[in-house]
């Protein structure tokens, strides 16, 4: 019923924000007489404000053309290589390249779109073959296409790895750090060729009970009951996946905010300050991070539910415990089976989602990879979305992976 509520409040709410959005411009356009108006500016960014606050934000675009090589514009081709239900493996490759080494970038599947990670693409691409796994909105993904759990996400891992390998680098940002390890255990417990050369961890929950976060300790107060009682509802049937048992993106949105509330605030006043003093630049980067923060999709409830229970209640991986479904062949995940692929785990110091020390606790499980192939890296005054994005990612942290890369392809 939550769901269907919420669909009501964005229909009653979409004539609002339109109406906003077309007052906004009145008194902003050049061309309108009510643009020379005493307190022209005021209102127009109040107006605006308010259509930001209230507009439906759809997916965005990757928006990645070229790339700058050298003060050069170099072409970039985006494709789609493997299109499956709940997910789109693309590939980004630049014109004019040849022999890169290959990068499959797992995505998040937690409540963003894959586009989050742009910047990372964005970076990757200029010396890089770069694919990602673009992942699915469950709310678009018709009943028809049956249930998706972490073995379902796990085995796509491991089937874009087989495509891609053997000389591919697994680079894995935050939730899909688990489902990675997992993947390539199983793989190298196969002794499969396919294994790929590295594995980069960026800031992901290989061990919560590490420096437990405010996100951990949710998970760990509430039984896994709650959560299928009190955060899964039916998709509303406007939309493709109509029954479909989803965790709502809103939702997630909800607790993102929740967690920063003071931030996401001062935001908002320094956005309506810009537009008031006419600083274009600043309410550009404003509509830019809002329109990337404010997109998010539904989880199938199966794959939200697995995760909770495996990853942040059971610690199912660093507990030697996790066995697969029928669908991955109900194996058991042992992480020291892999030992021909190299190692490197990424933290940020202020890092409040993943907390210090729970990526770098793949090496405690990867105990048969040589110490000479293992390396981690603890990013100062670097918060979680600065592992992979903005001047700190760009700057201190993709060096060091384009190094490790190269050194062990």
């Amino acid at each position: 019923m939550l769901y269907q509520l919420h669909e009501w409040q964005r229909r009653l709410l979409g004539p609002v924000t339109h109406f906003a959005h077309g007052a906004a411009s009145l008194y902003s356009h050049p061309a309108s007489p009510l643009a020379y108006t005493p307190f022209s500016r005021e209102i127009s960014a109040g107006y605006e404000l308010l259509h930001r606050l209230g507009k439906d934000y759809e997916k965005p675009a990757f928006g990645i053309d070229t790339v700058d090589i050298a003060g050069r514009n170099v072409a970039v081709t985006e494709e789609e290589v493997v299109v499956k239900p709940f997910c789109t493996l693309k590939r980004f490759r630049r014109a004019g390249a040849t022999r890169d080494p290959k990068v499959l970038l797992c995505a998040p599947l937690s409540g963003h779109h894959s586009t989050l990670l742009r910047d990372t693409v964005r970076q990757f691409v200029v010396a890089h073959e770069v694919y990602i796994t673009d992942w699915k909105d469950a709310r678009m993904v018709p009943m028809s296409e049956g249930s998706f759990h972490l073995d379902d996400y796990i085995a796509y891992l491991m089937e874009f790895i087989r495509l891609l390998g053997p000389d591919v680098h697994v680079v894995s940002v935050c939730q899909p750090t688990v489902p990675a390890l997992v993947a390539v255990s199983l793989l190298a417990a196969e002794n499969d060729p396919a294994s790929p050369r590295t594995m980069i961890m960026m800031g992901g929950p290989i061990d919560t009970r590490r420096s437990p976060t405010e996100v951990n300790a949710l998970a760990q107060r509430k039984s896994h009951a709650w959560f299928r009682n009190n955060v899964i509802y039916r998709v509303p049937q406007n939309y493709p996946g109509f029954m479909r048992l989803v965790y709502p993106g809103f939702l997630q949105h909800a607790g993102f905010v929740a967690m920063n509330p003071d931030r996401h605030l001062d935001s908002h006043w320094a956005f309506y300050q810009h537009l008031v003093a006419g600083d274009g630049e600043s309410a550009a980067a404003h509509r830019a991070f809002y329109d990337e923060y404010n997109a998010v999709l539904d989880m199938d409830a199966d794959y939200y539910l697995d995760t909770i229970r495996l990853v942040f209640q059971e610690h199912a991986l660093p507990c030697g415990t996790w066995v697969t479904g029928p669908t991955l062949g109900s194996r058991k995940v042992e992480p020291a089976a892999i030992k021909r692929t190299a190692l490197f785990t990424i933290e940020g110091e202020l890092d409040d989602i993943s907390g210090s020390g729970q990526t770098e606790a793949a090496h405690g499980l990867c105990t048969s990879i040589p110490r000479t192939r293992k390396l981690h890296f603890t990013a100062p005054k670097c918060g979680h979305y600065g592992i992979f994005s903005g001047r700190r990612w760009r700057e201190l942290i993709y060096p060091r992976i384009a190094t490790f890369i190269r050194k062990h392809a």
